[in-house]
């Protein structure tokens, strides 16, 4: 008897299915919060458990279960996602800082990793166009 794999022909599925299956109930407030938090920062829950040094399946467990969360454990999110404590109790609806968020954010954390004349460069570019769009605003 010989034995048939199956895994060559679902690997298309497998594929298809980068987001994992969507939960049947609802999320508690906590993981609401910290996946809308997540989404605006434009990190995916892979991105973000790496950041936090921890697991997708951990992060998963965080945004779908009434999980409760260690001091340290918040205070990295709150730095990750650039929120306050106090948004993930649920006391405050605002932003921490008025820096880009989203993609813009990501770019912008790259560049200032890069060395200070690199970081220059690329302001001014950004600088120049810019001022080339509210020209054309104008």
């Amino acid at each position: 008897m010989q034995a048939v794999s199956y895994i060559s022909e679902n690997l298309g599925y497998l594929v298809v299915m980068q987001q994992g299956r969507p939960s049947k109930e609802k999320r508690p407030d906590l993981g609401e919060r910290i996946a809308q938090a997540r989404q605006q920062a434009g990190l995916t829950q892979k991105q973000l458990a790496k950041k936090l040094g921890t697991t997708q399946r951990v992060l998963t467990y965080w945004e779908r279960q009434a999980a409760g969360l260690r001091a340290s454990q918040l205070a990295k999110l709150t730095e990750a996602l650039g929120v306050s404590a106090d948004y993930f109790l649920g006391r405050d609806n605002k932003k921490r800082g008025s820096g880009p968020a989203g993609k813009a954010r990501l770019l912008f954390e790259e560049v200032s990793k890069l060395p200070r004349n690199r970081q220059q460069r690329i302001l001014a570019t950004v600088e120049d166009m810019l001022t080339a769009q509210r020209v054309a605003a104008s």
